[in-house]
């Protein structure tokens, strides 16, 4: 691309230009590193072979006002290799944030950024990495995260992943970060609000929203200036601030950007829908401010500011055969910023990122009856066979679902049986990620999902005798809210991958706040099993995760407690049994939490309740590394303590442990294979 052709590309994506220029020059621009003048740091994101986004936040300070910054890019870090320059405006209407596409540089190479205002005061340095070329054969490294709650843990996972890419020769350094979403959490509790804290973690005092609503105990935005002010709050944090000034991230929202449970343009608490049209408009709008990213927003040229489109709050009365909302409002605001895209990173990976709540149905398990398919002895279950009636609605058997589904003896009405299947994707996302990840000729297709698709499943049809009766036809899902219970389009697209001979497809994902491996699959046992691809769900960064929610409030008096959590004499915690249930099954975690011998427990696995899967753990906390190879692609769970407190050591604080999961590229028409190897640490339930 040529200087002329950037130009258009800085426009489409409401950013200036710093086009690299032949020659190189030592920096002659006065320039004091004030990093008080710049309290949210720089950023970069979205690196192609030839560019990448850059990004600062440059407000008044104590009456201290700049209108324009300069940009400078050089090949070293003392900027005496400038290669690339510009002026870019802030002001008021972009929350003093800037983007810049900084163009024409050389691929797969670290450069140095900073940004000084008009009396010479600067940002602090930042580093990026632009992508290899199309044809560099050569192993490319990413790492991919999820769900940094910084109202209720610590981030120290980024300061593990600082520690160690400083410290790896520069072929194994990390090419960028994918963030698959939930870099907020828009419901905030003041401390005030829970002085009793949360779980065994104290309430950080991380935003005051400027106007904000409350709901119960917590507080939610509700225009621009209330998400703005969410998005400093998290950037004020020491290790977010300074991963992102080390590498460019890869962004896509899951849904706390947004609404906790809200989907489209709508907002859900207590199981009332209100519409909230304006709040995605502004969710939207903030997040492009923040995050700098190659997506398309819907209104206005300025490069300086978002434009918002005008909606208003409007019920939605009409759906499509998909899900989506057909009021013009609804439609406006999920139109107002698109952030589906791909990107090719080398000979060896082609990424695609997925918005999996902007063009959701609502959820099709939220139903009058719902309720009804719960039993107290079995805490988390519901059965398997409800979830997949409730999906697949009127397309259930062919187009023939029942009116009742039978559970614990009684005939419950399938409310249901009229309606469609819902859609995750919806219909034109889907049909652009088909599209696309058919045509790839990359050898690993990785998909960028925030939400997983390996199923969480038990069999509580097989607990010995004298336990509880089961009321469910036979396997239980642990499952909700992601692909796992959303199987009618999941299965879609695995057929689609399958038909299409598509090989190398791998899932990387995490809203699950738990580390998962395995292999995609439409079906398990007594249903055929046939794996499409490898997937890798990570831990969360501090999200606190079902493990954690166990051990709070899982009663001592639940029969099968047993299943889910091992009580040892004299142990500050119990044993997560509830890891081995979901991999081996109920018996095995039973004898696990009786005997404590593992050997004997992992002889009663039941291989028909998780071949799928290759690892498991509810309670993870963390990051994972991929690197790509042309006939290999490694995944490394990093699992980190739990972040309860920000840890003061330079690595972050201990780790749990280190496992690392391989897969060779496999040829159109064999399985894919997935092997697991722990390098550090004993995550024996686990495996």
């Amino acid at each position: 691309m040529n200087r002329r052709e950037f130009l258009k590309t800085a426009s489409l994506l409401g950013a200036a230009l710093a086009f690299r220029v032949e020659d190189t020059w030592a920096s002659a621009r006065e320039w004091r590193e004030r990093r008080d003048l710049y309290p949210e740091g720089v950023a970069s994101g979205d690196p192609s072979h030839d560019s990448v986004l850059l990004w600062t936040r440059r407000p008044p300070v104590n009456g201290d006002t700049a209108r324009r910054l300069t940009v400078e890019v050089a090949e070293d870090e003392q900027f005496t290799r400038v290669v690339a320059t510009a002026h870019v405006k802030v002001s008021a209407a972009s929350d003093w944030t800037c983007r810049v596409l900084a163009a024409g540089l050389a691929p797969a190479r670290v450069y140095w950024y900073r940004f000084t205002d008009e009396r010479g005061s600067g940002s602090r340095v930042g580093r990026t990495l632009t992508a290899p070329a199309e044809n560099d054969p050569r192993p490319v490294r990413f790492a991919f995260v999820s769900c940094q709650d910084a109202n209720t843990g610590a981030q120290n996972a980024y300061r593990r992943m600082i520690f160690e890419d400083e410290r790896a020769p520069e072929h194994e350094r990390l090419g960028f970060v994918l963030h698959l979403g939930d870099f907020v959490y828009e419901m905030v509790w003041y401390p005030e609000d829970r002085k009793q804290g949360y779980y065994d973690r104290q309430i950080v005092d991380v935003v005051r929203y400027p106007r904000g609503e409350k709901i119960s105990d917590f507080h939610i935005p509700i225009d621009v200036d209330d998400y703005r002010a969410l998005y400093r709050g998290y950037l004020h944090d020491p290790e977010i601030q300074d991963a992102r000034a080390r590498w460019p991230f890869v962004c896509i929202w899951d849904n706390h950007e947004y609404s906790w449970q809200g989907y489209q343009g709508v907002q859900v608490f207590g199981g009332k829908v209100r519409p909230a049209q304006t709040r995605k408009v502004a969710a939207n709008q903030a997040w492009w401010e923040y995050q700098p990213s190659r997506v398309r927003k819907s209104s206005g040229t300025s490069l300086e500011t978002f434009d918002p489109p005008t909606v208003a709050d409007a019920p939605i009365t009409t759906w499509d055969a998909h899900g989506l909302g057909q009021e013009k409002n609804n439609l406006t605001a999920i139109a107002s910023l698109l952030a589906y895209r791909t990107a090719r990173y080398g000979a060896n990976l082609e990424l695609f990122v997925t918005d999996q709540h902007s063009f959701r149905s609502p959820d099709a398990t939220d139903v009058p009856e719902g309720d009804e398919f719960s039993d107290k002895n079995f805490p988390y279950f519901v059965p398997e066979e409800v979830f997949e009636i409730l999906d697949a609605g009127q397309t259930y058997d062919g187009g023939r679902p029942p009116e009742t589904i039978r559970f614990a003896g009684k005939d419950i009405h399938n409310s249901r049986a009229d309606k469609p299947a819902p859609s995750m994707l919806g219909a034109e996302q889907k049909a652009w990620f088909l599209s696309r990840l058919k045509a790839s000729r990359a050898p690993w297709k990785v998909w960028g999902n925030s939400v997983a698709t390996l199923a969480e499943r038990a069999d509580p049809q097989n607990l010995p005798d004298g336990s509880p009766a089961w009321g469910g036809a036979g396997f239980a899902s642990l499952g909700g809210g992601d692909w796992s219970t959303l199987m009618t389009e999941r299965n879609e697209i695995f057929d689609a991958v399958r038909d299409a001979g598509v090989t190398g497809f791998a899932i990387v994902a995490g809203d699950r706040h738990a580390f998962w491996a395995g292999l995609p699959s439409r079906s398990l046992p007594p249903k055929p099993f046939d794996p499409v691809g490898v997937e890798f769900v990570t831990g969360s960064i501090s999200a606190p995760g079902l493990l954690e929610s166990a051990e709070h409030r899982l009663k001592k008096d639940v029969p099968m407690r047993g299943m889910y959590l091992a009580d040892r004499p004299g142990a500050t915690k119990p044993e997560p049994t509830i890891n081995m249930m979901i991999h081996h099954g109920v018996r095995s975690a039973l004898e696990y939490a009786n005997s404590g011998d593992i050997t004997k427990a992992r002889a009663l696995s039941n291989p028909d309740v998780s071949p799928h899967l290759t690892f498991v753990d509810v309670g993870g906390h963390g990051y994972a590394t991929v690197r790509v190879a042309p006939d290999l692609l490694e995944t490394e769970f990093v699992c980190i303590a739990r972040p309860v407190e920000r840890s003061t050591a330079p690595d972050g604080g201990p780790l749990r442990y280190r496992v690392l999961h391989r897969a060779k590229l496999w040829k159109k028409g064999d399985r894919p294979k997935l092997d697991v190897h722990v390098l550090e640490g004993a995550p024996d339930l686990s495996l």
